[in-house]
């Protein structure tokens, strides 16, 4: 289990994602720069222990509507060979010193433990407690055999989608939307699994919404 040290990180987290933010695609704040206030996540673990796996909900209240973004991170001791594209920034960790943090849906070590926990073999864990579920989380997969952790990532208006060699695509929904049958509604038309989580909205209130949706391989 990942072990979650009470210390300072400098830069912030989100100092490092409002500086990021407003390059990606999927963005959609003005001109004026991310207003970001931390508003959920979960952690997952590298079984390794190597690299921290984090995903995180932060919403931008610096429009005339808050928009809440998921933004999956690791943090890695040392840079990501052929990442270059998908580092967010760097920081300093008080106990683990220098720390390489990339957007994870290019991380191969992210990608491999998210396809884990639809599958059910991993579990969520909490985002600021040592060795505690999450249990607000939840995945589901109707599909046969295991899912590929060859990915081809690519991020578009729409978020990111993760393409399997057979055309099975996890889209990580990085604009958050609730939805009241989230956990209890049919998969979407074409879906064969998806990850479902909660969120804090600028009022106080708790939405919970997809955060991942996996769709079969097209039929040829």
């Amino acid at each position: 289990m990942a072990v979650i040290h009470r210390t300072t990180v400098k830069p912030t987290k989100l100092e490092l994602l409002t500086s990021w933010l407003p390059s990606r695609p999927w963005y959609r704040g003005g001109g004026a720069g991310p207003e970001l206030t931390k508003a959920g996540g979960f952690r997952l673990d590298d079984p390794e222990g190597e690299v921290g796996i984090e995903f995180m909900v932060v919403t931008d209240v610096s429009g005339a509507r808050p928009a809440t973004y998921l933004v999956p991170l690791t943090y890695r001791g040392a840079p990501l060979d052929g990442a270059e594209h998908a580092l967010v920034g760097t920081m300093e960790h008080g106990v683990l010193g220098p720390r390489w943090a990339y957007d994870g849906g290019h991380d191969p070590v992210l990608v491999a433990q998210l396809l884990a926990l639809i599958e059910g073999r991993a579990e969520a864990q909490d985002q600021s407690v040592s060795d505690l579920p999450d249990r607000e989380v939840s995945a589901s997969y109707t599909g046969e055999g295991p899912l590929s952790t060859d990915v081809t990532a690519t991020d578009d208006e729409d978020g990111t989608a993760l393409v399997m060699p057979d055309g099975t695509t996890l889209r990580l929904h990085r604009v958050l939307q609730p939805s009241q049958d989230a956990e209890e509604g049919p998969l979407p038309q074409g879906a064969i699994g998806r990850v479902t989580g909660c969120w804090e909205l600028p009022d106080g209130a708790r939405a919970r919404g997809p955060y991942a949706v996996l769709s079969a391989a097209p039929r040829s």
